[in-house]
This record gives C-alpha cells, structure tokens and sequence, in this order.
C-alpha cells in the first residue's frame, strides 16, 4: 500500500498516520539521521487497506522554520493528530542529545499512542533509562530495534490506535 511523507510544516492530512519522534541530527554536528531508515521499514511494513502518511519534524530541503514556535506548534500539533507516536532514541549526548524528546516522550506516554525504540547500543543508553521507567509506569511498549519499534507501531496504526485531541 501506499506510503506518503509530510515533512515539518507541511499540512498533516487525516487518515492513519505515524509520526516520527526522536532526537534530530543538528546542522552544526552533522550525523545521519535515523528517520530514512525508518520511513524504508515503515514502507516495506506497512499493509494496511488505506494510504499512510508518516509525519517527520525534519524540514524538506534542510529548510528551517523561520520561527522556533512554528517548529513547535506544527510538532505538537503532528503528533497530536497521530495514530501512532514511535520515539526512537539512538541517544547520544554530543551529536543528538535529544532533550526535547524528553519533554515530548513525557506528553505522549499517556495517549495510548506512544512506541519507545531505544537501542541498547547507542552512545549513552543509560540516558534513556527514565524514559523506558515511564514507559513501563503508562503501558508504552518498548523495543531495542528499529525494526521492531516500527513492527509495533504500525500494529497500533492497524488496531486503529485513538486519537487524542
């Protein structure tokens, strides 16, 4: 089935929709992101009967939002309008500290929406510890592959995960 990408700031259409959370390569250290991989296994994964749209807070070109809060609003609002939120965190504290994948992780991990993905071989995976805690306190799943954070993921997609709004 078909698989589109929307991209930061770009309109989030409705219907099944994963959105991609996680720590996002800065332009001042740059290290490959993660999110390519992910949208490759999503693509191959993915049977369901409708489209489905895979959110990513990456800009399209490297373009960045002429604004913070416009970044933030339109995160905030991708993720809200989500069937499934999957969080992969390959933390590492010099290149992709992920701070506000905290913040976001700690919204999330109630909605019912949430996967956490964190392997155990990144640079700092004791860095992820509080977050997998939370995980276990809300029921969040939580796996130690890409390939199986996005298995879970779309599982959520195909149950018809709510949407909280």
């Amino acid at each position: 089935m078909t698989v589109r990408l929307v991209m930061a700031r770009e309109p989030v259409p409705t219907g099944p929709s994963v959105f991609l959370a996680g720590p996002t390569p800065d332009k001042k250290l740059p290290v490959p992101s993660w999110r390519p991989e992910a949208l490759d296994l999503i693509t191959a994964q993915w049977t369901g009967p409708q489209p489905l749209t895979v959110l990513t807070p990456e800009s399209r070109g490297g373009v960045r939002a002429e604004r913070y809060e416009h970044q933030v609003d339109w995160e905030t609002n991708a993720r809200a309008a989500s069937t499934a939120i999957l969080f992969w965190i390959p933390r590492d504290m010099h290149t992709m500290p992920g701070m506000t994948t905290n913040v976001e992780f700690g919204l999330d991990a109630p909605s019912g929406r949430a996967v956490l993905g964190c392997p155990p071989d990144c640079p700092n995976p004791e860095r992820n510890r509080y977050l997998i805690y939370v995980a276990g306190r809300f029921g969040v799943p939580v796996y130690e592959t890409l390939t199986d954070t996005v298995a879970e993921a779309l599982a959520l997609v195909a149950a018809g995960a709510p949407v909280v709004r």
